[in-house]
């Protein structure tokens, strides 16, 4: 096979399947990757490093650093220098000098810290490693130990392990940083749910609650420190071996299956035989085998280092022990790991929506036995996100780099159920770094796709789903040609805001050039992100409006329901009510369903929930927005209130990866009517909230805008002042209801 550069040459590696009894009725394979150029880590150190590069945390020609003393070290070394970054590697005095001579021959800096300090050698590395930062400014630490981007990089292994076999019973892997086993279990886990994980660590490892002894003399795996990439919820049962048990293994790897390996892959191969021996008939068992044993020529391998070191005379077990969790070992063993740790308990949310249902979610988080964690710049923007009694960490959440920093640094993986928005503006951030964490989540590409309207157009036109005319410009020299391929009159619009700010209904040429020429300006939308820059000419089409609620789940769309809409009637247009569900023929309805699903299906949205606005025109439903997110305008609530589904549970659930439910259990009607000031103004109040409230079928009435504030009549959905929400057994009930609320409120206002 042909590559274009070493770095392209990373993975690939070969699947065996090994020489066993072959009167036993099970396939029992090692993937090599010892066949990688330096070993397994040259995976993590790819994809680190390249990330590192996409987001801006490594600058061109920066120094990258490290604490390693095996192949983590070589893999950096190998892909730094070949994209021309100067590699500094922290190490200690156990490491083997064939891998000391390869750092050295790539051009790396090597430090070698002289003494253990009180956590051990890892310990000491990382204090070292700490000057270095100190000393460096502008050095890329990979943290190989806590970056998500070690576990990610396994997913190519795992993609070729399907590839290659299809279906696996079983998978073995050693543990170490926790980065391969956790990485390419959670993957293959997608594709194979009832897959069998099995960990392999060493006696005198503390990853799996054993007391720590630094002197074990086993590299590759173990660890007297505990990872943040460990998931331990993934593994289903771990073996510990002890250093003869290992290094016998691995000697045994080489003369029975002519592999020359190093201590990691002969743990591996000694827990490969044994799950083997006790597998089900027809089993597929794959184990994977890290590096190769030219480093372990010294110890391994020599009878003198086995002789100094007495390994012969260290007790070794022929089979392995089944123990308790948390039993201390001294020779192979082998406890089941259910139980062992707590499930995932944090929901991490990227800011939210300011609406209403952002807040809810916090709460309804702790409703579902997790732990809600708000990620924001500015928590003041959420009313009672406090008092929910969510943890709020106050961080920049303007950049994927910046989030990453703060995730990385903060929370173990195996801490986190998933990771979500209820916010437009973060969908796209939050598809990445759930892609990051092996989260569940919807495709990074659809979600940057469906952020932008202009591109939406495109896939849509493309896909042949029926739209209004449209045209995207990105300079005002571009609007004539836009506005004679539209018509007019036509609506202008950013091509990536919310709640219809600077939506505009323009009904001539110079109405269009001078709107487009504002929305071209602003370069930071109202959470201070970079905007697109774009503005989308569509056709004005006539006709009344709904939104189609749907969620995707296991490869299919179910609408929830479709919900009918009431706009304002331009030049502005602001959502002022909603009815759920619509009252609609059974012909119209299943035509917006049909439009809606191909719609979801050409922009490749799977996940979650979906809110979809559609004008009913004469010549059919045409799509006016999609949104890959919940709806807003509180149309969750109105769904739970006439159905019994709450949408915005079932969008958590989905967050988390656990099975949602979305059929009804009762069939009645609710709507929401948005409360607002008919002229400019500073208001002073809204009265007869009270008498509102006694209005037969009103629920509750909730103002959002507080004395003191200048107020509009509604541009967009920021201008809104508080709502009413009714329910009822028909929608002229509800209809009903609202209207005799709003007629009991009123807005009172000062001089503008």
């Amino acid at each position: 096979m042909r590559y274009e550069s070493v770095v392209d040459a990373i993975g690939h590696t070969p699947l065996v399947r090994l020489a066993l009894d072959p009167a036993a009725p099970v396939e029992v394979y090692g993937k090599l990757e010892l066949q990688n150029l330096y070993g397994m880590k040259d995976r993590v150190a790819r994809q680190a490093v390249l990330e590192a590069r996409r987001t801006g945390a490594l600058a061109e020609g920066a120094p990258i650093i490290e604490s390693s003393s095996g192949t983590m070290a070589l893999g950096l070394a190998l892909v730094g220098a070949h994209l021309g970054h100067p590699v500094h590697i922290v190490t200690d005095p156990r490491i083997d000098p064939i891998t000391l001579a390869k750092l050295r021959g790539l051009g790396c800096r090597v430090h070698v810290v002289e003494a253990m300090s009180g956590a051990g050698w890892q310990s000491a590395r990382l204090e070292r490693l700490a000057e270095l930062i100190h000393d460096l400014p502008g050095a890329f630490w990979p943290r190989q130990y806590s970056n998500p981007d070690n576990p990610a990089a396994y997913r190519a292994l795992a993609d070729e392990l399907l590839a290659d076999l299809g279906h696996i019973d079983v998978l073995v892997a050693a543990v170490g940083s926790g980065g391969s086993l956790s990485g390419t279990a959670r993957m293959l886990r997608r594709a194979l749910p009832d897959l069998r994980v099995v960990g392999v660590d060493c006696v005198g490892s503390v990853l799996f609650d054993q007391p720590d002894r630094p002197t074990r003399l086993q590299g590759g795996l173990g660890n007297s420190l505990v990872p943040a990439n460990l998931d331990r919820t993934l593994i289903d049962e771990v073996h510990w071996l002890n250093d003869r048990e290992a290094f016998q293994s691995t000697r045994e790897l080489a003369l029975e299956q002519g592999l020359f390996a190093g201590n990691t892959a002969g743990s591996v191969y000694r827990v490969l035989k044994d799950v083997a021996r006790r597998a089900a008939p027809g089993a597929r068992i794959v184990g994977i085998f890290p590096d190769r044993g030219d480093r372990y020529a010294d110890n391994v391998y020599d009878d003198g280092y086995w002789e100094r070191h007495a390994l012969g005379a260290m007790p070794a077990a022929d089979t392995p022990a089944e123990v308790a969790a948390g039993a201390e070992v001294a020779t192979w063993s082998y406890a089941a790991q259910h139980g062992a740790v707590r499930p995932p308990r944090r929901l991490l949310f990227v800011e939210a929506n300011t609406s209403g249902t952002g807040v809810l979610a916090l709460d309804l988080t702790r409703r579902l036995g997790l732990e809600p964690v708000l990620l924001t710049d500015t928590p003041e923007r959420y009313a009672g996100a406090e008092e929910s009694g969510c943890e709020i960490v106050v961080c920049d959440t303007s950049t994927e780099r910046a989030l990453r920093e703060v995730i990385g640094e903060r929370f173990a993986r195996q801490e986190l159920a998933g990771i979500t928005t209820t916010s437009d503006f973060y969908v796209p951030v939050v598809a990445r770094l759930a892609d990051w964490l092996g989260l569940p989540g919807n495709p990074v590409q659809a979600m940057a796709d469906t952020r932008n309207k202009a591109r939406v157009r495109e896939l849509l036109d493309a896909a042949g789903v029926d739209q209004p005319r449209f045209a995207a410009v990105r300079t005002v020299a571009q609007a004539d040609a836009a506005v004679e391929r539209v018509g007019l009159p036509c609506v202008v619009k950013p091509a990536d805001d919310s709640g219809s700010n600077d939506v505009l209904l323009c009904h001539t040429r110079e109405q269009v050039l001078a709107h487009v020429e504002h929305v071209l300006s602003v370069e930071l939308n109202v959470r201070g992100l970079p905007t697109a820059r774009t503005a989308l000419l569509e056709e004005f089409v006539e006709g009344p409006e709904y939104s189609v609620e749907m969620f995707g789940e296991g490869g299919r769309q179910v609408c929830v329901g479709i919900t009918a809409k009431t706009v304002s009637d331009g030049p502005y247009f602001v959502e002022r009510r909603h009815l759920f569900p619509a009252p609609l023929a059974d012909a119209d309805a299943a035509a917006l369903r049909g439009t809606v699903g191909t719609a979801l299906t050409a922009l490749g949205v799977e996940l979650g929930a979906t809110h979809t606005e559609v004008r009913l025109s004469a010549r059919g439903p045409l799509i006016v927005e999609v949104n890959a997110r919940l709806a807003g305008g509180m149309i969750p609530e109105l769904i739970r209130l006439a159905t019994g589904v709450d949408l915005l549970e079932q969008q958590l659930r989905a967050a988390c990866g656990r099975p949602v439910e979305l059929a009804g259990e009762r069939e009645g009607f609710a709507g929401i009517r948005f409360l607002a000031a008919d002229r400019e103004g500073v208001l002073t109040g809204i009265g007869g909230v009270a008498e509102g409230e006694r209005v037969p079928g009103v629920r509750r009435i909730v103002l959002t805008a507080a004395p003191g504030r200048a107020v509009r009549p509604p541009r967009n959905a920021y201008d809104r002042l508080g709502y009413v929400i009714a329910e009822g057994a028909t929608p002229e009930a509800v209809v009903k209801s609202l209207d005799e609320a709003e007629r009991a409120l009123t807005v009172e206002l000062g001089p503008a």
